[in-house]
């Protein structure tokens, strides 16, 4: 049987296209993006509320949003990858730029390596890469997707799960160097992002479809929650137990009439769904 869950409106501020939100364990604070505001929030989970504490601006695009040791912030912006240190001086790590492509959702691997995908801004199928940043090296993992989004790992850190979204696919692969294998496809709405729980299973953001489902490496779905905004877009289990899953969320693309039917539209929610997480690995330069 399917367990239901329903998520709460924790944040007050709603974002054009919420995104990526990361547990930062040893500052005891959440960060996540608005893409398309260009802007890095940070904020306390405080009673399964989320208040905003401190704020990044970019000139363009804020896609990803990963954290060091030490607190310096690293931004996938909408091609350059940037290191944000906590006197406010920013580096440029990569430039990842590509004519016809922005670069979309990423993660830390448990090396402390990134990894980011990219997705097409025209009708263009099969283009899209994911790269995986060691250094000044950078590894391309795939070069056939569409809208690269979510990735995570088992707890073991053998398998990387990723998503490409326009085909509706969930991906495995053995990490590092495993070949890719399909492992299962969602037809009703679009997979985004995606987190992974204690106990291996995928939890996923379907965008359009206002709900995060919860299934095993083999796609059985275990459950869903429910979420008042259609365009649910990425999740992570964040506070000190990892036991409160954040879910972010857009307003991009919805009518007034959809606005109207769900105000909480691009705000941030919470769940408690009886599963926690993993801890999120820090970047090593």
């Amino acid at each position: 049987m399917t367990a239901r869950f329903s998520a709460r409106v924790a944040g007050a501020e709603a974002y054009a296209l919420g995104e990526g939100p990361v547990w930062d364990a040893e500052r005891d604070r959440l960060l996540w993006v608005d893409i398309l505001g260009g802007t890095v929030q940070a904020g306390q989970l405080s009673q399964e509320k989320i208040t905003v504490t401190a704020s990044w601006d970019f000139d363009d695009l804020a896609c990803v949003v990963a954290v060091d040791a030490e607190g310096d912030l690293l931004v996938a912006q909408r091609g350059v990858v940037e290191r944000v240190k906590s006197d406010g001086s920013r580096t440029i790590v990569a430039d990842l730029t590509r004519a016809g492509s922005r670069l979309n959702d990423g993660a830390v691997d448990p090396q402390g390596r990134f990894v980011v995908g990219g997705m097409a801004l025209d009708s263009s199928r099969g283009t899209q890469t994911l790269v995986r940043l060691d250094g000044d090296a950078i590894t391309v993992l795939d070069d056939d997707l569409t809208l690269s989004n979510g990735l995570a790992w088992s707890p073991d850190g053998r398998t990387l799960y990723s998503v490409d979204s326009i085909p509706g696919v969930i991906y495995a692969r053995d990490y590092p160097d495993g070949v890719r294998r399909e492992l299962f496809r969602i037809d009703d709405g679009l997979p985004d992002g995606l987190t992974v729980d204690s106990l291996g299973n995928l939890w996923i953001a379907i965008w359009g479809r206002g709900r995060i489902e919860c299934r095993t490496s083999g796609g059985d779905l275990l459950a869903v929650v429910d979420v008042d905004a259609p365009h649910t877009t990425s999740c992570a289990f964040a506070g000190p137990e990892l036991d409160v899953l954040v879910i972010t969320t857009a307003t991009q693309d919805l009518s007034p009439t959809d606005l109207t039917r769900h105000p909480a539209s691009g705000r941030l929610f919470t769940a408690d769904v009886g599963a926690t997480g993993l801890r999120t690995p820090h970047w090593k330069q």
